[in-house]
This record gives structure tokens, sequence and C-alpha cells, in this order.
């Protein structure tokens, strides 16, 4: 199950993230979003969990929890919206 982050801190990294949900069951991925150009936290990011019952507790425990100065809002990740292409060309 794939699970979204929100919230965060810019300061926490994807292993902290890891070591949050881990308390839950075993942690598949954890990746905190950076933007490309500048490196820095866009302060959201996504755990995979294989086992649904570990995951649907860790969204239980962590949602509106503190992790380092910011209560995280923890979800189901939606799937990915279709977005039309983005074009580099300027008029």
């Amino acid at each position: 199950m794939k699970i979204y982050a929100g919230n965060l801190s810019y300061s926490v990294s994807s292993e902290d993230l890891r070591a949050a949900f881990s308390q839950f069951g075993t942690v598949d991925s954890a990746d905190v979003i950076v933007d490309r150009s500048t490196g820095r936290s866009k302060g959201f990011g996504f755990v995979e969990m294989s086992d649904a019952a570990e995951a649907k507790a860790a969204i239980e425990g962590l949602n509106g929890k503190d992790l380092d100065g910011r209560n995280m809002n923890v979800n189901e990740a939606r799937p990915r919206e279709d977005r039309p292409q983005r074009s580099n060309y300027r008029y």
C-alpha cells in the first residue's frame, strides 16, 4: 500500500520517514519528494508498506502526530492524475 505523508518539516529526510513508519511494520520504501532545481524538500513524501494491516495501523497511528516539529497529514495515497505534458517552449 502506498501512503502519503504531508506537512513534513523541510528537515525531515527519507530515513526519518522510514524510521517513523517502521514502528508499525516493514517499510518497503520511503521517499521525501525534493524540488529538482533547489534540492530542498517539498514538504511531503510517500511510504510503501506491503502489509495492508500494518499500513492502516501506521496511517491511524501517525496522522496528526508530530515529526520534527510539525503535525503530519498521513493517508492512503491517491493514484496520480494524468496531467498534460509540460513544454519547455516559451512563447
